[in-house]
């Protein structure tokens, strides 16, 4: 008698393990499969290869200065001292320059915060001067290089080039 009950709890507990130990292998199974992700379909109109992003390049017209012509030595007068003019090349203090890193380029707004009006972009790429940040560095002032455009970016979307 008490073989067969033996046999009963024996039979039991290994239709159990069976049960169990193939619907964890089942499990794993479709765990495993759902964690890969599928491939990118492709179309058409899609091109193999991404395009690299490459900056245009302007080119700068060269300007000539005339040369005077010789006259006779005229008598030296005093010439005023000249004033020093601020050039475009230089930067404010604290400034430096950038070019904007997001590729889709950046909306430029008039305060530091995301609610505040557009006045602008500026593209991807573009190369800006970083006039200040932000009291909680989320914010930079930014001014387009060229122009006088200036305006608020999210920081973090700039990088600091060397010249």
């Amino acid at each position: 008698m008490i073989s067969g009950f033996f046999k009963l709890i024996l039979g039991f507990v290994l239709a159990i393990a069976v049960l169990l130990g193939s619907g964890l292998t089942i499990a794993l199974y479709f765990v495993n499969r759902t964690a890969i992700p599928p491939e990118k379909p492709m179309f058409a109109n899609d091109s193999p290869k991404p395009k690299a992003n490459k900056p245009k390049v302007t080119p700068v017209k060269a300007t000539t200065t005339p040369k005077p012509s010789p006259t006779t030595t005229p008598k030296p007068s005093p010439s005023p001292t000249p004033t020093p003019t601020e050039s475009p090349d230089t930067l404010p203090p604290g400034a430096y320059q950038a070019i904007v890193t997001w590729p889709q380029g950046l909306s430029m707004r008039d305060k530091p915060a995301s609610d505040a009006q557009s006045i602008g972009g500026v593209g991807g790429n573009q190369k800006v001067i970083i006039l200040e940040e932000s009291a909680d560095k989320n914010w930079q002032k930014i001014r387009i290089a060229g122009t006088d455009q200036e305006g608020w970016v999210k920081a973090g979307n700039t990088k600091q080039v060397e010249e």
